[in-house]
């Protein structure tokens, strides 16, 4: 038995129709404020695992504490109303997670335990 593609082509004609009435402007990327930058580069260096492999009371505060700072930066971004409260929330939200990181990283060191850093010579 011969298959056809009209099914998929009337499926893709279907979907693209509504992507047609939106205004250029919807679909236009804004670009990235400071703020937000700043705050995506600190959300790179949160810790994935625990230092040293210790799972201890500090690691599971610092991961509560990065949950709970992504949960009030969603809070904050649905209720902005203008820029200036967007850029508030995302500057708060990089703060919040150095210093969460700092306290952390801090605690971990005066305990003996380093954070592992790989260094390149000679590129």
């Amino acid at each position: 038995m011969k298959q056809t593609n009209r099914p998929r082509t009337a499926l893709l004609a279907l979907a693209a129709v509504p992507v047609l009435g939106l205004p250029v402007a919807a679909t236009a990327v804004q670009p990235m404020m400071y703020e937000q930058k700043v705050a995506r580069h600190e959300e790179s260096l949160v810790i994935q695992n625990p230092i040293g492999g210790v799972q201890n009371s500090k690691w599971y505060d610092y991961r509560i504490n990065v949950n709970e700072s992504r949960k009030e930066l969603a809070s904050d971004l649905r209720h902005a109303s203008d820029i200036e409260d967007q850029r508030d929330a995302w500057d708060e939200y990089g703060t919040e997670l150095h210093q969460e990181r700092g306290k952390y990283v801090k605690y971990m060191s005066k305990r003996g335990y380093r954070v592992p850093q790989v260094f390149f010579e000679n590129l």
